[in-house]
């Protein structure tokens, strides 16, 4: 088998329309090898657009796709097998059974008999399916059908993972196993991530792209999006002490830090402060440090952070707010968005 590159996903100026309307705009990323990355995005942002021209279900305008060094448009068949893919409403043969299917998949992904047969043990167990071995497909839940799914993505071992909302319609303990089934793939294959449910990409993810209107609007990690978006820490902190001069003795601690809010005291001299900095560090520890060797009481310390919730909204907002004085883009004409 031929040695997997660094970067396992190529997209370079991506465009794809249908008629007058633009699904995707210009894009272009890239993706590490073992790297989870997630795309988010409002509906018709252009994520599944993106993903179909991903995996070669659907040819682009213009620009180009790499998988694996492999060009998606002039190699179909090389790339396809690179790639894994669970497409949102995922489509099962209700008549047979978990391993016939996985059976049937694999023979298609032209598995060897020796190496198939091992391999489908390894992936109901990794998948938590193997109680499930024997069932007909068309008898099981929802949560079940979603792991046989995982379970067919991963089954050739590709080198990328493509998954449009892997968790839609599970409970929570269901998410949680797909969660964990998906931070078991990092570092061993390339996954790229669509779903609704931000707080399960931002707890299994990497990376986070956010897409609106078929461009990128905001990629990093969640914690560099934080900073990027919103550019400030803040700490709220329940303390005793001389608080009029707390302002001044924190720049001994980090020049940036301010006393953003501070409340009355209660009646045991307690008081609750929010400071803020700009300074991306974790700044708690100097904190607690400082804060008692300067006179004060310390009660409680927390790091408040916008949620990936906020960064989304924060990120898609400032791109409608920059296409509003242009002409509507699609013939979608906005109204303003209303702050929150």
């Amino acid at each position: 088998m031929a040695e997997i590159p660094d970067i396992t996903i190529e997209v370079s100026h991506l465009v794809k329309t249908y008629g007058a309307l633009t699904a995707v705009n210009d894009l272009s990323f890239s993706v590490k090898r073992g790297e989870i990355v997630g795309l988010l995005g409002p509906n018709g942002a252009g994520k599944s657009t993106t993903m179909r021209i991903l995996t070669g279900y659907l040819p682009a305008n213009s620009g180009s796709v790499r998988i694996c060094g492999h060009p998606v448009a002039s190699e179909p068949e090389a790339t396809k097998r690179h790639v894994g893919y669970m497409p949102e409403n995922n489509p099962l043969p209700d008549d047979m059974r978990v391993s016939e299917y996985l059976w049937f998949r694999g023979r298609l992904k032209e598995m060897p008999r020796a190496r198939l047969r091992a391999r489908i043990d390894e992936v109901l167990e990794l998948c938590d399916l193997k109680r499930n071995r024997h069932r007909i497909l068309g008898r099981l839940s929802k949560g079940n059908k979603q792991r046989v799914g995982i379970a067919e993505a991963i089954l050739a071992e590709p080198a990328v993972i493509i998954m449009d909302e892997p968790t839609i319609g599970l409970d929570p303990h269901q998410i949680i196993i797909v969660r964990d089934l998906i931070a078991s793939l990092r570092g061993r294959m390339s996954v790229i991530i669509s779903s609704h449910i931000l707080p399960e990409i931002e707890a299994t993810c990497d990376r986070v792209l956010i897409i609106n209107g078929g461009r990128i609007v905001a990629q990093g990690s969640p914690a560099e999006l934080r900073h990027e978006i919103f550019g400030s820490t803040s700490y709220r902190v329940e303390l005793a002490g001389e608080t009029a001069n707390l302002a001044a003795q924190l720049k001994g601690i980090d020049s940036a830090l301010t006393v953003a809010a501070l409340g009355d005291c209660a009646a045991d001299g307690f008081c609750t402060a929010t400071l803020v900095t700009a300074s991306a560090a974790d700044l708690g520890e100097q904190l607690l440090a400082a804060l008692p060797a300067l006179g004060y009481r310390v009660r409680s310390l927390g790091r408040t952070q916008p949620s990936l919730e906020d960064v989304f909204l924060a990120a898609t907002r400032r791109s409608w707010d920059a296409r509003l004085p242009d002409k509507p883009v699609n013939g979608d004409a906005r109204a303003p968005l209303p702050k929150f």
